[in-house]
């Protein structure tokens, strides 16, 4: 199938963009994730803006505590190590497993969030590190847990003319360490079960995540595997058996990778 028809509009600058996102018009950064869903006429915008040269979706601003990523920026810089990272290299290891090569180069790391698939890898990670998105509109900026942004699969808080233009990230401490593992059949493919694990005792934190879970991925409060599958069979009780153990197998790679 093709598309159905649509204006296409490349502002000069956000405020302009911001604009143009009427009801029914949607942002194109990469397009990864909108050109299938165009092509199967499962999103029939009346409009596309082009948001991908837009300067201030490509800038990163550091903190002492954080780290703040335009949205506009590929997987492909994080996995390259073009940009900064102040995961230890967590985001530069789940950028690298995103899909393929080609989608790396291509798909951006707001469009990700805000297409809010819940296999995808950035929905996660970025929960692990209690990192924060960044939604413009008419009224302004709001910072959105990533928990809190996305309300269900494929669904955000995101209202018509607003715009994921960043994402927040804290800084692990030197002491700190993560763990990433996710469950797929095979190389570049969605994840059938994601564990993200980030413990960060000189700050206090420690956050393990269940993702890919058809729904928001959410924090375990266990601290160990035996504790996080009880936890996980309370919390998923409508999985299957065989689903529900992708999910604590997950998460115990996770934690003994972290050890």
């Amino acid at each position: 199938m093709k598309p159905a028809a649509f204006d296409y509009s490349k502002p000069a600058d956000l405020a302009a963009a911001l604009h143009a996102l009427s009801d029914d018009a949607k942002p194109i950064a990469g397009g990864q994730s909108l050109t299938p869903m165009l092509n199967l006429r499962l999103a029939r915008p009346s409009a596309l803006v082009d948001i991908r040269r837009q300067a201030e979706l490509l800038r990163i601003a550091e903190s002492s505590d954080a780290i703040r990523y335009g949205a506009a920026l590929p997987h492909a810089a994080f996995e390259d190590g073009a940009v900064p990272d102040g995961s230890k290299g967590m985001m530069r290891h789940v950028a690298g497993g995103i899909a393929y090569r080609a989608v790396r180069n291509r798909g951006t790391i707001g469009g990700s969030l805000a297409h809010a698939d819940p296999a995808a890898d950035w929905i996660s990670s970025l929960l692990a590190l209690d990192a924060r998105v960044i939604v413009r509109g008419v009224k302004g900026e709001t910072a959105y847990p990533i928990d809190s942004f996305m309300l269900g699969g494929f669904t955000t808080v995101l209202g018509p003319g607003e715009l994921v233009v960043g994402v927040s990230v804290p800084r692990l401490s030197p002491s700190a360490r993560w763990a990433y593992y996710k469950i797929c059949r095979k190389t570049g493919e969605f994840a059938k079960a994601i564990s993200a694990v980030v413990s960060d005792p000189d700050r206090g934190v420690f956050r393990l995540v269940c993702g890919a879970i058809e729904a928001v991925p959410f924090l375990l409060q266990a601290r160990d595997a035996e504790a996080a599958a009880a936890e996980i069979d309370a919390r998923l009780g409508d999985h299957s058996p065989a689903a529900r153990q992708l999910y604590k197998t997950a998460v115990r790679r996770a934690m003994e990778s972290l050890a």
